[in-house]
């Protein structure tokens, strides 16, 4: 087989032929195999400059480039290049375009490509042992490749969102999320969670865009109902189940049990077994399985009427969400509005109160069966992203790889 035969089944090098071909084994120029190959331009009537695209027939001289190829069998594949730079009328010498090489690239597109893949599912250090490549030239070809591969997030068609917030680094430092929800698709990732932060979406959302979306998923966050009410006024804000009865035990469930504990004080026993209750409160009663839990939980309930009280309106709050009907929903609430201040407890009733302005995102919820449900998963798949990397210092990096392992469902 001719050098020309083997320059085109290995494939890629358009534009050159191969000279000087030598192998060396593991240890003589480094602890694998290589083999190097020497690139020579063929003579071509036309080319194209890197600058500008437009085709040129003058040399202006060659420059040698040491390129990584993909591995030939057991041994890393070196590229000697003999690089044209043309005389470009438009840009002056620039070096010559080529669809298997990057401009300025020191690995081949079909490397890069396979780096790309292999870093969705390994990590950057297993990746740069595993090509011979340096850990910070893994990075820099993985983050050009999400770019390419990404793109701007197509935003036409959108019309139902949700949005909730990341940690992204200790020290209460977080990120927005904006997922769209019927594909699972994330749509956009900004540092912080204040109006300024998620305002740039809206602004590539554009005012045309904005007007058709109707509903929005999110936490009780005032700066993001806030941003979305200035943006599409239109929309109707969906609060989140879980995130109503998360503040519900942080405010009204741990603050009563606490008390309750403090109030007897004296009787060591009883104590003990308010103080050592609380994920028994906590939890879902249908999701107790133990028989010795579920008996706890009664016993507790049945010798403290308080922490019976909040307990008890704790799952009836959750019942709001089941309904259908906004009229019906809205009398439920009347109702379990009245017993909570009726109820004597000072934090359920300062809950009740806060709760009352956030009524209408609630039986939103009939119409729009939203939740964030789908982002509490999603949050959780970041983590193993942070985890697998040991945690990201580029930002713009991290945030190509949340929207890359969640590209949605296709349309």
């Amino acid at each position: 087989m001719s050098r020309d035969e083997i320059s085109r089944v290995l494939g890629g090098w358009e534009g050159y032929r191969v000279g000087a071909v030598e192998r060396f084994e593991a240890g003589v120029k480094g602890p694998t195999a290589q083999v190097w190959i020497e690139l020579l331009a063929l003579r071509r009537r036309r080319m194209h400059c890197s600058g500008c695209g437009q085709a040129v027939s003058k040399v202006h001289d060659y420059v040698e480039r040491w390129i990584q190829d993909l591995p030939i069998l057991d041994a890393q594949t070196h590229l000697l290049v003999w690089r044209r730079r043309v005389r470009c009328p438009r840009c002056g010498p620039k070096l010559e375009a080529l669809p298997w090489l990057g401009r300025y690239s020191r690995v081949t597109r079909r490397l890069a490509q396979s780096v790309g893949r292999l870093c969705e599912v390994a990590s950057l250090k297993h990746v740069s042992r595993f090509f011979g490549l340096g850990w910070w030239t893994v990075k820099s070809i993985d983050k050009q490749y999400l770019r390419e591969k990404l793109g701007p997030a197509d935003l036409s068609g959108v019309e139902i969102i949700a949005m909730d917030e990341i940690a992204i680094h200790k020290g209460h430092s977080y990120a927005t999320v904006i997922v769209e929800l019927h594909v699972k698709r994330v749509l956009w990732v900004g540092r912080g969670r204040s109006k300024a932060s998620i305002r740039p979406f809206f602004q590539l959302l554009g005012k045309d865009r904005c007007r058709r979306i109707k509903a929005v998923a999110m936490d009780m966050n005032g700066a993001y109902e806030t941003e979305v009410r200035a943006w599409c006024p239109q929309a109707e804000i969906v609060y989140d189940l879980f995130r109503v009865v998360a503040k519900y035990s942080r405010e009204v469930l741990d603050p009563v049990r606490r008390d309750e504990a403090q109030r007897v004080a004296g009787n060591q026993a009883e104590r003990k077994v308010i103080k050592g209750s609380r994920w028994l409160l906590l939890r879902n009663r249908q999701n107790i399985k133990r028989q010795e839990d579920r008996v706890r939980l009664d016993d507790l309930l049945a010798a403290n009427r308080n922490l019976l009280k909040v307990y008890l309106l704790k799952d009836d709050l959750k019942h709001l969400w089941d309904y259908h009907y906004p009229k019906a929903a809205k009398r439920f609430w009347a109702d379990w509005y009245r017993r909570a201040m009726q109820s004597g407890i000072e934090h359920l009733r300062r809950f009740a109160r806060r709760l009352r302005p956030y009524v209408a995102g609630i039986l939103a919820h009939c119409r729009y069966r939203l939740h964030t449900s789908l982002l509490e998963g999603n949050n959780n798949k970041i983590k193993v992203i942070k985890r697998m990397a040991y945690g990201f210092r580029d930002e713009e990096y991290f945030f190509l790889k949340i929207r890359a392992a969640f590209p949605g469902i296709p349309r």
